[in-house]
């Protein structure tokens, strides 16, 4: 039986897109060596493009993944596998503005989103909802610990219900992890399946997933 995942991220107004992008500079190669020849576990895209949506309150004052403090004023942004310190120049395709944001947590947990930026760097880019941008990286961040992967396949406000999905996959799909976050609205418990070195492993755990139907939406996500 398919099971049926609750969405935890936020969701704001959308922009129609426009057909052409403007103003956007090329894609600099990154110095030096390939990040994925520097780290072959945990690639980096350069130039990945996507959706990017923003967040305030309630997540204002709450804590990130990364441990800080969500300051909504501050030039920040959540990526699902960027190491957190990346710094990131977001260019939006339809406007050509841009703006540069430094990860420090993980999402957005929404299909074909692909960055979460703060109320402040939402506004630099006058971005009032959705926008259709190009990340380019600046920066790595912290690079010397070991990536960790994980799957993720559902949040959801009762804890038991977290629980029945994590004993479903702990007995094929195992280790299988419950965070508790508070986005401020309420408590909500993510199960996350799998403990993979690499993000290449924990796309392949999240099709297997999807096609034995124990997963309707997966979101690879690094969990250090």
């Amino acid at each position: 039986m398919a099971v049926l995942l609750c969405a935890a991220a936020c969701r704001h107004r959308s922009n129609a897109p426009s057909p052409s992008a403007k103003n956007v500079p090329p894609v600099p190669s990154p110095a030096g060596a390939p990040p994925s020849e520097r780290n072959p576990s945990a690639p980096i895209v350069q130039g990945e493009e996507g959706i990017a949506s923003w967040y305030g309150i309630p997540y204002h004052g709450r804590h990130t993944a990364s441990g800080e403090i969500y300051d909504m004023y501050k030039m920040t942004a959540a990526h699902r596998t960027l190491p957190f310190g990346t710094q990131v120049r977001v260019h939006d395709l339809d406007n050509g503005s841009d703006v540069t944001v430094r990860i420090n947590d993980r999402g957005p947990f929404v299909e074909g989103r692909i960055i979460d930026l703060s109320k402040a760097a939402a506004q630099a880019m006058g971005m009032p909802g959705l926008a259709r941008v190009r990340l380019e990286i600046l920066g790595l961040g912290e690079t010397s610990q070991a990536p960790v992967f994980a799957v993720q396949v559902g949040a959801f406000r009762d804890p038991a219900n977290a629980g029945r999905l994590k004993s479903l996959m702990q007995a094929n799909y195992g280790p299988v992890e419950i965070q508790s976050f508070d986005r401020g609205d309420g408590l909500f418990y993510r199960v996350r399946v799998g403990h993979e070195n690499s993000e290449a492993a924990a796309q392949e755990l999240a099709v297997r997933l999807r096609s034995s139907n124990m997963a309707s939406q997966t979101f690879v996500v690094r969990i250090n």
